[in-house]
C-alpha cells in the first residue's frame, strides 16, 4: 500500500490517475475528498490535515511507500507556508520510519537553500536536511516550475492578458525550466518503480529555458493575447500585494510568495538528462499550450 499528499494538487492529480490505472494499491491524505474527483472511489481514503498530526496517525499503518507532494506557496488557516513545506515533510516521514516503511518519495523546488528570499524554498531546504539523515530510502525530485493548461498561475497570467500591458515580477529575468504536471507525474512513477536505495536526488526541468518575461509572452499568446509586458519593482510590488492579503485574506487573488515563484531562478545544469533517465521526455512549454 502507498500513501500519497497532495493527491488533489496540480501534480497530485496526475500521479493519482496513473497511480489508479495502474491498479497500484494507494491511500490519499487529503483535507476534502471530493477534491479528487471521480477518483476518490479508486483509493483509500484518509481523512486529515497535514498540520494536525493527531488527525492523520493512522493514515500510515500497512504502508509500505510514501509519496509526499503536499505544500505551497500560500499560508493557509491552519498552517503557515513553514509548516506545509518543511515541518509537514518532516512529520511524514519520521511517521513512515516509525511503521517501517521502504520508501520515502518528495519533491522539493530547484535552487532551495536556507537562506533563499523564498519563504517555501527556506522550508523545503530544511527539509532536505531531514530526509539526508532519514533511515529509510528516500528519493528526491527536485523540480523546476511544474505548469499544466488552466492551472491557478497560467490563468492568472491569462487574466492579467486583458490589460493594456501586464507587468512582472521584478526586471522579468529570472530563468525557469518550465515542466509539464503530466511529464512530472510520469517522472514520479518512473522514480517509484525503481529498487528504493539510499538517498537518492534527481533534477526535474523541461527543455526549454524561458526567462520570466518569455514564459508571459508564450502564455498570453496561448490564450491569444498580444501584449506588452512592463517590469515592476519588487519593493513596489511586494508593498502591494501585502496590502491586498490583508485587505482579502485568504480570498486574495495572488499573495507575495505565489508572485515570487516567477522572480526566483530554477534551474538544472542536467537539463532533462535526468528525466530521460526514467524514461521520460519532456515536452516544450509552447507545445502544450498549443501556443
Amino acid at each position: 500500500m502507498l500513501l500519497l499528499t497532495g493527491a488533489t494538487g496540480l501534480l497530485g492529480h496526475a500521479v493519482v490517475r496513473r497511480l489508479t490505472a495502474r491498479g497500484i494499491p494507494t491511500r490519499c491524505l487529503v483535507r476534502d475528498p471530493r477534491r479528487l474527483g471521480a477518483q476518490r472511489v479508486r483509493v483509500q481514503l484518509a481523512i486529515g490535515d497535514l498540520a494536525d498530526p493527531a488527525s492523520w496517525r493512522n493514515a500510515l499503518r500497512g504502508i509500505d511507500a510514501v509519496v509526499h507532494l503536499a505544500g505551497g506557496a500560500r499560508d493557509q488557516p491552519r498552517a503557515t507556508v513553514e509548516e506545509l513545506n518543511g515541518l509537514a515533510a518532516w512529520r511524514v516521514l519520521r511517521a513512515a520510519e516509525r511503521v517501517g516503511a521502504r520508501h520515502f518519495l518528495w519533491i522539493a523546488p530547484l535552487g532551495a537553500t536556507p537562506h533563499h528570499p523564498m519563504r517555501m524554498q527556506r522550508a523545503k531546504a530544511l527539509a532536505a536536511a531531514a530526509v539526508a539523515e532519514a533511515e529509510i530510502a528516500t528519493t528526491t525530485l527536485a523540480h523546476s516550475l511544474i505548469y499544466a493548461p488552466g492551472d491557478r498561475r497560467l490563468r492568472w497570467l491569462e487574466r492579467l492578458g486583458y490589460l493594456p500591458a501586464v507587468p512582472l515580477v521584478g526586471r522579468g529575468i529570472a530563468r525557469t525550466q518550465p515542466l509539464w504536471a503530466e511529464d512530472a507525474a510520469d517522472c514520479v512513477l518512473a522514480a517509484l518503480e525503481r529498487p528504493p536505495d539510499g538517498h537518492r536526488r534527481l533534477e526535474l526541468a523541461g527543455p526549454q529555458t524561458l526567462t520570466q518575461r518569455e514564459l508571459v509572452g508564450l502564455v498570453l499568446a496561448a490564450a491569444g493575447h498580444r501584449r506588452r509586458t512592463i517590469p515592476v519593482p519588487l519593493s513596489l510590488l511586494r508593498t502591494a500585494l501585502r496590502a491586498e492579503e490583508a485587505l482579502a485574506g485568504p480570498t486574495a487573488l495572488v499573495t507575495w510568495d505565489e508572485a515570487q515563484l516567477l522572480a526566483v531562478e530554477m534551474l538544472s545544469e542536467r537539463g532533462t538528462a535526468d528525466a530521460e533517465t526514467l524514461g521520460v521526455t519532456p515536452h516544450e512549454m509552447g507545445e502544450v499550450l498549443g501556443a
